[in-house]
């Protein structure tokens, strides 16, 4: 059977043997070694590519998913024949999941063809997004409509649909001197999350504090919802079933797969032979 082993994407693996538990309790005489990986035979003069003398593989900035083999002849004593074995791994880049707040927004609207509507849109992002700069958090919108609403009891209005998402940059983008717990992206996203949720607070309190008619387009109390969303780079997914050491990681698509997007699953593709397809 194939052990499975998981890299992070473009980072080093953990060292992977050439031996069983069995073998590694024996003395072995005149052990050769060979691997074998995805595209052919491995040896240290690839840069990408270190095997040390007890057979032992490092992978260098991994991104070469797919099965390795290692083989490996060995005397017992120096009277028998040579023995052979076959060792296989299944070795899957992987990467953490890009999590961030998906948030939605309704506002009273210019009429629907208006470029108002526009404008404010724009204004909108860039008031969100000042609000959480200094977080190292970008606000990006997904998504606005416009759609004529029917109200209960009442006439048609224009109201404007936002869906937003807000996520944390790298971390190594800002600053440095950062406390660690502080520069976590969950903590930064928590906080932008706050910041952002009070903003809409604030809009209703000013509204209801000022004499002067409502403007043209407003925030519509009440219709703040956030949800907190996982997703993988296109050719990654989740899988707690396939990858139940890593259940939690956004996982190379094995051949057979694929997630042409964002996504968080990798979707059958049985005309797929490659890992970390992002088309059928």
């Amino acid at each position: 059977f194939s052990v499975k082993v998981y890299v992070k994407l473009n980072h080093n693996s953990p060292r992977i043997l050439c031996l069983t538990n069995h073998l590694r309790n024996l003395e072995l005489i005149d052990p050769i070694f060979q691997w074998n990986g995805p595209g052919g035979g491995l040896s240290s003069e690839n840069s990408s590519v270190q095997i040390l003398p007890t057979g032992t593989l490092i992978l260098r900035h991994f991104n070469l998913s797919g099965v390795y083999t290692c083989s490996i002849v060995y005397k017992l004593t120096a009277m028998q024949p040579d023995k052979n074995l076959i060792i296989k791994y299944l070795i899957y880049a992987y990467s953490d999941p890009k999590n961030c707040y998906e948030f939605t927004a309704q506002y009273h609207a210019a009429p629907c063809n208006s470029s108002h509507n526009t404008s404010f849109e724009k204004a909108l992002l860039q008031i969100l997004n000042k609000l959480v700069a200094e977080l190292s958090c970008e606000v990006t919108l997904i998504k606005s409509e416009c759609h004529h609403v029917k109200m209960q009891r009442g006439g048609l209005q224009n109201e404007i649909f936002f869906t937003f998402s807000v996520a944390s940059l790298d971390r190594e983008k800002h600053n440095r001197l950062c406390q660690q717990s502080a520069c976590d992206a969950s903590h930064r996203l928590n906080k932008a999350k706050h910041l952002i949720e009070r903003f809409f607070k604030q809009q209703v309190e000013i509204s209801r504090k000022s004499s002067e008619p409502l403007p043209e387009i407003y925030y519509i109390e009440g219709t703040l919802q956030m949800v907190w969303v996982d997703r993988c780079y296109p050719g990654y997914g989740m899988n707690a079933l396939t990858h139940p050491d890593c259940p939690e990681c956004c996982v190379v698509c094995s051949p057979g797969s694929y997630n042409p997007s964002n996504g968080i699953h990798c979707l059958r593709c049985d005309s797929s032979l490659i890992y970390g397809a992002t088309k059928c």
